[in-house]
């Protein structure tokens, strides 16, 4: 009997599962007004921005994913577990965005929603690790690696700066928040550029 090592193939498609888990938690907090006027629709802003940013987050993230993934040949026992940790952290966005829309946008809401982003993202740097770094790969450079790590670094200083400003100005530190996200957009930037 030929012992088979798990895929990378195997592991993306549970976190797939996982991810549409996730999602339909978020869309599943989402409540309608009680009234039927648009005004009551409108003061349902903290939900509505709360859930878009989550979504777009939880887009990027998904996205993410599935481009590191594809450096992984098989699931090892270390990927595995980064994968799982990186899956929790995600998981925690919907508590995260459901607080923010109960709160009207409040400054501690908000300041553990960024954490919550610096949390995924350092699970993202072990998963980067574990499928990019640590194997060696004739498909990824040095360049690559190296872009894929300042991007991640940088942005979890800018998501601990988030968090810190929205202690004064949660909007504001929202904001910053939706500008990190811009920075992953596109996963591959760092090989177009090669």
């Amino acid at each position: 009997m030929v012992e088979r090592k798990p895929t990378a193939e195997r592991l993306s498609l549970f976190s797939d599962g996982v991810f549409a888990i996730i999602i339909t938690i978020l869309v599943l907090e989402l409540r309608p007004p009680h009234e039927a006027s648009f005004t009551a629709l409108k003061e349902l802003w903290p939900e509505g921005l709360s859930y878009a940013v989550s979504y777009w987050f939880l887009a990027v993230v998904w996205i993410n994913h599935h481009h590191v993934l594809r450096f992984a040949e098989t699931a090892t026992p270390r990927l595995i577990w980064a994968n799982f940790a990186h899956l929790f952290s995600v998981s925690l966005i919907p508590f995260t965005t459901a607080w923010i829309a109960d709160s009207d946008l409040g400054s501690a809401p908000v300041t553990l929603y960024a954490l919550v982003f610096v949390a995924v993202n350092v699970t993202y740097l072990a998963l980067c690790w574990e499928a990019v770094d640590r194997p060696s790969h004739e498909n990824s450079s040095d360049r690559i690696r190296r872009m894929m790590r300042m991007r991640s670094l940088a942005t979890i200083v800018l998501f601990l700066s988030a968090a810190l400003i929205a202690l004064w100005s949660p909007a504001l530190g929202l904001g910053v928040i939706v500008f990190c996200l811009l920075l992953y957009v596109r996963p591959d930037v760092s090989e177009v550029s090669t």
